[in-house]
């Protein structure tokens, strides 16, 4: 993988023709896949079998992204899927450190996401439990929102936490990501790249995730 990965969220795709869809952002890195409930968040995406049947139909690997309640409960399932990565919400979970620790034994890596509203001193001591952490841009439940803008901090703060410590923890942002921000966004310390209509909306997918990604690598190649 390179430097930059670029994760085209499902969520702006066409939902009834998944494998088509899944074709067209074959040169994406993973895919990234949001979970929601209706409850944790205002709006119902899929659940379990719909990730299991995703998992079985693309050679991609899953950027699971839960924003579901009860998460403590729900997320192995997630993980048993084989899926790559499975990220919940801190703001969910009573304890995201064992949590992590249960995604990581079943055999996917383990992310942490943030709201826009969640400081993220409160993760930043645990990171090494984990192998992502998962900055949310915009507030979560819907795609096609605006980047806000002060969650910045939170990914140049996570940054400098991640190099101090020299830390193999990957730096999502999720949220109102696209070519005129992106690069800007890796300067700061983001890695891994959540776009949904970004990529969708363009009539040349492969080639629309191959621009952000090198925008990326252009911003990740100034910070130093």
């Amino acid at each position: 993988m390179s430097r930059a990965r670029i994760n085209p969220s499902i969520l702006s795709a066409d939902f009834a023709n998944f494998e088509s869809e899944f074709a067209t952002i074959a040169n994406s890195d993973l895919i990234h896949v949001d979970v929601m409930d209706n409850n944790f968040v205002p709006n119902l995406t899929f659940g379990l079998p719909m990730v299991q049947r995703m998992q079985q139909i693309t050679p991609k690997p899953l950027d699971i992204h839960l924003m579901i309640a009860n998460v403590d409960k729900w997320a192995a399932g997630y993980a048993e899927t084989g899926a790559f990565s499975v990220t919940f919400h801190a703001e969910a979970s009573d304890n995201p450190v064992q949590l992590a620790r249960k995604i990581r034994a079943i055999g996917a890596r383990a992310g942490v996401a943030i709201k826009p509203g969640t400081n993220v001193e409160g993760v930043l001591d645990d990171l090494s439990e984990f192998d992502q952490l998962l900055v949310m841009t915009v507030e979560p439940g819907f795609g096609g929102q605006a980047l806000i803008e002060d969650t910045l901090t939170k990914v140049s703060a996570a940054r400098r936490r991640i190099d101090q410590d020299k830390l193999d923890v990957w730096l999502q942002v999720d949220g109102g990501i696209d070519e005129t921000n992106i690069q800007r966004v890796a300067e700061l310390g983001a890695d891994t790249f959540v776009a949904g209509s970004a990529v969708f909306k363009s009539q040349d997918r492969a080639k629309q995730i191959q621009n952000l990604r090198d925008l990326a690598e252009i911003g990740i190649s100034h910070r130093h």
